[in-house]
């Protein structure tokens, strides 16, 4: 199943930890704190546990939407959707 991993984290080190987590699942950062893939169940509540484990919930959030596909070719992307310095053009063509 798609999911989307969006976080707002204050401290740099907690953020970067959450990205290397994201990025362990194989999740494609599509903006600074943004990623996007697909995962297992399982997964998206391990990843939701580990970014749990890392974050102050005082004051940090991270947001995990899992998306079916069918939903998924609804979205509207409007102006620059995704940071092109983070995206290839595979990545692009792999979702949309």
């Amino acid at each position: 199943m798609l999911v989307w991993v969006i976080y707002d984290i204050s401290d740099t080190k907690k953020r970067t930890k959450v990205a290397k987590v994201c990025k362990g699942y194989g999740l494609y950062r599509v903006q600074l704190s943004v990623f996007l893939g697909t995962l297992n169940s399982n997964q998206i509540d391990e990843l939701a546990v580990r970014c749990g484990d890392i974050i102050d919930e005082e004051v940090d959030s991270v947001y995990v939407f899992p998306m079916c596909e069918e939903d998924f070719k609804k979205v509207k992307l409007l102006g620059q959707a995704f940071d092109k310095d983070l995206v290839s053009d595979e990545v692009l063509a792999k979702f949309f």
